[in-house]
């Protein structure tokens, strides 16, 4: 009897025994007050409060079943995707992987900003049904572009052109490439639809973790991480028990400003803010879009992917560390209750977490560099200095206050984000200062929610931050390095 065989009859047997629905736990307080729980106490040991029910397919006895059945399936899959954000990075790296793998995916549709020449190469070679673009008035332009070529039956515009991508019947996976919480409204559509969510759009659950969470549970859909360090995660957590996670370590670069003292950082801000600007910019390690770029430098990506790790996994904030690794090789890692620490490595390259979440739970050959570790040489860990990272711990505090308040931050970093980057004289330590203060003032104005929270009150919370920090930005300016 060949291994598969023996592997098909022990999931019949267990699915015999115990009724399968995906997506579904046990609730942790009830699994933890069961005397017949063989984890019991070194679940109480390993992890503290706070912890609630994963958002994507790990950690329990569901997710671990589900894992087999589609393990089993074989690599003969066939996905049709939905892609937003085709003409960025995560669109067309995902477009690579579909190109690599024709027999495995199909294209279905797609939406775009206004890079329409790289649209139209994109929508001759993969022929998609649905095309969305950013500018309504870009429609009749992309229309006139391809006269004489494959033309999709449907093109639209605008966010309701986005929305119309994502209720695509067709698709059966969606990849959230746009970047800020643009992406919330059409990741909610997809699960409402279905789908599963190739998540690339970390926002999603940073600013709507209260709303989407449920609508994860309530459609029965799975939430595939696609950045590298949630992918990292989700891979290292592959086959472990339901309650065996103890930690979740997330890596960071330590972006531009890593290698400055303090001292140095905030030295150079006040002598020397267009310098701080150029660098702040450019990311030593990854080739990301411009906002990302700059959330590294200022290490508010770490800390809001603290708040998505916390959404997606379901470990408590007490339970989520930070660790800085320059070379970027080791993409995170868990600890288990066992006290063993499991790691993902590889190159710097954004396609291997895309291909995991596009492809779980299989594993298909692709035509990639192989990771050597003799060239890497050595790899190195530090912890990161707070005092000099102040977004780190603002990201935590309102991880921690929960309800809107991770929108009202998320709105908040990305306003000053973008005008920082708009360079109308913004310094770098405002960003952070500029957040502290929407956070306070969302507390005063009545912005912060906690219970029965709606994408209303997301929404709300988003829109009021992002004109907070816009009224405010200008008094902030060239004030005092920022104190917390």
């Amino acid at each position: 009897m060949t291994i598969p065989s023996i592997l098909v009859i022990l999931l019949s047997l267990l699915q015999s025994t115990i009724s399968f629905t995906p997506q579904t736990s046990t609730p942790r307080s009830s699994f933890l007050s069961s005397p017949h729980s063989p984890l019991s106490s070194t679940f109480l040991q390993a992890r503290s409060s706070g912890w609630t029910p994963p958002c994507s397919p790990v950690d329990t006895e569901a997710a671990l079943r589900l894992t087999l059945s589609k393990s089993l399936e074989g690599s003969t899959f066939k996905k049709n995707l939905s892609i937003l954000g085709s003409t960025g990075s995560i669109g067309t790296q995902t477009l690579d992987i579909v190109r690599a793998r024709p027999e495995n995916f199909r294209v279905t549709s797609l939406s775009a900003g206004r890079n329409l020449e790289l649209l139209v190469d994109q929508i001759v070679e993969f022929e998609p049904s649905i095309v969305s673009v950013q500018d309504p008035s870009d429609i009749s332009t992309l229309k006139s572009m391809l006269k004489g070529k494959f033309t999709p039956k449907t093109i639209v515009g605008g966010e309701e052109g986005i929305l119309e991508v994502a209720k695509d019947g067709d698709s059966d996976t969606m990849v959230t490439g746009i970047v800020g919480a643009a992406g919330l409204k059409p990741t909610i559509e997809g699960i409402q639809r279905g789908k599963d969510i190739a998540l690339a759009n970390k926002e999603t659950l940073i600013a709507g973790g209260p709303v989407v969470v449920p609508l994860v549970k309530k459609h029965g859909v799975n939430m595939l991480p696609a950045d590298s360090e949630h992918s990292a995660i989700f891979q290292s957590l592959q086959g472990c028990p339901p309650g065996g996670l103890s930690k979740v370590i997330l890596t960071a670069s330590g972006g531009a400003f890593r290698d400055f003292t303090k001292d140095e950082l905030f030295n150079l801000c006040m002598t020397d803010p267009k310098a701080v600007l150029a660098k702040a910019t450019t990311h030593p390690n990854w080739d990301m879009g411009a906002k990302i770029t700059l959330d590294s430098a200022t290490m508010c990506n770490k800390g809001l992917e603290v708040i998505e790790a916390h959404y997606l996994f379901g470990a408590s904030y007490d339970d989520i560390d930070i660790v800085v690794h320059p070379q970027s090789i080791v993409h995170s890692m868990v600890e288990m209750a066992d006290t063993s620490v499991i790691a993902q490595l590889g190159w710097a390259d954004m396609r291997l977490p895309l291909v995991y979440s596009v492809t779980w739970p299989h594993r298909i050959p692709m035509p990639y560099k192989r990771l050597n570790l003799a060239e890497v040489g050595s790899l190195t860990f530090k912890e990161p200095d707070r005092v000099k990272y102040p977004c780190i711990e603002l990201c935590y505090e309102a991880g921690r206050m929960g309800g809107t308040m991770t929108a009202v931050l998320n709105a908040a970093n990305e306003q000053a984000n973008e005008m920082y980057r708009s360079n109308i004289g913004l310094g770098f330590l405002d960003i952070p200062r500029l957040i502290e203060g929407a956070m306070e003032g969302a507390r005063e104005s009545g912005m912060y929610k906690t219970s029965s929270v709606e994408l209303e009150d997301i929404l709300a919370a988003d829109e009021w931050a992002r004109g907070w920090v816009e009224r405010k930005a200008g008094e902030e300016m060239g004030k005092a390095i920022l104190s917390i």
